[in-house]
């Protein structure tokens, strides 16, 4: 059996608060549903094999496919290599390969299948004899949610998320990862965790928001909290207002079957755009500790509203024929999958209101939009004007809002813009620009969101994982907005390559405001 990695809480050469050690997981096993998707061969596939080539995987580590796939070991061994080859990050390695490969195992079967859940109970005690695996087990749901009773009540009938009935390893743990979406809706997100938390313990419940294991929206914390300067205008007092934009350039792509009838403001909106609005607006937490960190941004969730009506506050709408890229392409109905009758979003707009004594007065815009431009996520904290400019109107005329953008992708940093005097003789002031760039100041690339997120799954750190609470919050502040588009007909065309419909740039306009081009 293989002995258990050295981390850095259990090294005994190196204090406990030694960054240089990295965090490795201990003894563990992961099992895969939904392997063959494209998520998993694109992302977490990829991820795993990047977490092995950094050496943050303990020996022994093993990843067990389940799949309707009819895959011996070698047909799944192969098919991982291919994935990892053509996504990972790091460069493939046989040294690395060779470590990994020995831990994968493959389950042929279908989610009703008794025998194959049985085999999986039977596998993973036996790469818990064989591989060290300890009897810690993870099983990653990365399958449409109406999957998700199902796969519970097979992992719960097998004995799979009970603790060691032998008692081999009486702290062992089993853990379960959600993909989103979590429900359509509140009512469905509370039945989707019934159904889970009926099977698991909620703290072994970890649901992925891939956005919170980028490291430029890990930033947010650091730039708030660690840096005096920030602080003192985070507020309302200084603060004109907030805009959080995730453009994409590409249209669904071949995603109808899950896309249509799901549309922007469930698929974005819900969870990346809301999370990102409550680490901008909540309080310093007392700790980072995911109690803490938590329990903040639930109070700012449970404060949000939206800024009026829906007729006023939120828009809609759907690409059309354009151009992208120089190219031509077609609208969102000409996509194949799309019903003829759908009323699906793929743009979505939202005016927020927080009603805390920071925020209070402060509108938080928040769209998102595919077809668009250019692909961009930001976050851009909008500055009020200087109450008084001493300087005439001319020499102010090209001067904007001082603004704070932070840049989650694709050019990760962090951009301040202020007004500076131009060179000559006249007193002219105009926008300039100071700019932070992951890439230059650290000169190293970024870990991929899944490889922070699937390590802390396996360490058991919960911080970058919202709580069901979270989610009803999200969901209490969207279900008023497409309950009333439901009964309102269809979204406005944009064409594509646009920054999307006119009734989105009204959204700001009534409050004497513009989107700023990213």
């Amino acid at each position: 059996m293989n002995p258990a990695p050295i981390t850095r809480e259990h090294n005994p050469l190196r204090a406990p608060d030694d960054l240089r050690l990295p965090r490795i997981a201990g003894p563990c096993a992961v099992v895969l549903f939904g392997v063959t998707g494209d998520l998993a061969r694109k992302k977490l596939l990829p991820a795993i094999y990047d977490l092995a080539s950094r050496g943050l995987l303990p020996p022994g580590f093993s990843l067990v496919g389940f799949g309707r796939r009819d895959w011996n070991d070698a047909d799944f061994a192969e098919y991982v290599r291919e994935a990892v080859t053509a996504h990972a990050r790091t460069p493939f390695g046989e040294e690395v390969w060779s470590e990994l490969v020995d831990g994968l195992r493959f389950v042929s079967g279908s989610f009703d299948d008794d025998a194959a859940f049985d085999h999986l109970a039977d596998l993973l005690a036996e790469l818990d004899e064989k591989r060290g695996t300890g009897g810690n087990h993870a099983f990653y749901l990365s399958i449409p949610p109406d999957a998700f009773p199902d796969v519970c009540r097979q992992i719960q009938r097998s004995g799979l998320a009970d603790g060691d009935a032998r008692g081999a390893h009486p702290e062992s743990w089993r853990r379960v990862v959600i993909e989103k979406p979590f429900g359509h809706d509140l009512r469905s997100a509370q039945e989707l965790n019934r159904i889970v938390e009926g099977v698991f313990p909620a703290d072994s419940i970890f649901r992925i928001d891939h956005y919170l294991g980028k490291e430029t929206v890990q930033n947010i914390l650091a730039l708030r909290f660690a840096n005096e300067m920030f602080e003192p205008i985070w507020n309302g007092n200084h603060v004109d207002h907030v805009q959080i934009t995730m453009a994409e350039d590409m249209g669904i792509g071949g995603r109808a079957g899950y896309y249509d009838g799901i549309g922007a403001a469930r698929d974005v909106i819900q969870n990346h755009l809301l999370q990102l609005l409550a680490l901008v607006a909540m309080e310093e937490p007392l700790s980072f500790d995911a109690e803490h960190l938590r329990a903040e941004k639930r109070k700012v969730l449970e404060a949000t509203r939206l800024a009026g009506p829906v007729s006023t506050a939120a828009a809609r709408g759907v690409y059309a024929a354009g151009w992208q890229g120089g190219e031509p392409v077609g609208g969102y109905a000409e996509e194949e999958g799309v019903a003829p009758d759908s009323t699906t979003e793929t743009f979505a707009a939202l005016a927020l209101a927080v009603d805390t004594r920071r925020w209070a007065g402060v509108p938080f815009y928040l769209r998102t939009g595919k077809r668009l431009p250019k692909r961009v996520t930001e976050v851009a904290v909008m500055f009020r004007p200087a109450p008084h400019h001493p300087f005439g109107h001319d020499a102010t005329e090209e001067l904007g809002a001082n603004a704070v953008v932070i840049r989650v992708q694709p050019d990760e940093g962090v951009t301040l813009r202020f007004g500076a005097k131009v060179p000559g003789t006249a007193l002219e002031v105009r926008d300039v620009s100071m700019d932070f760039g992951y890439g230059r100041s650290f000169m190293q690339s970024s870990p991929e969101a899944y490889e922070r997120l699937i390590l802390d799954v396996l360490l058991g750190d919960p911080p970058l994982f919202p709580r069901h609470e979270e989610v009803a919050s999200s969901w209490r502040i969207l279900d008023p907005v497409t309950a009333a588009w439901a009964r309102s007909g269809e979204p406005e065309p944009y064409p594509a390559g646009s920054w999307g419909p006119s009734s989105a740039d009204e959204l700001l306009a009534r409050d004497g405001r513009t989107w700023r081009l990213p």
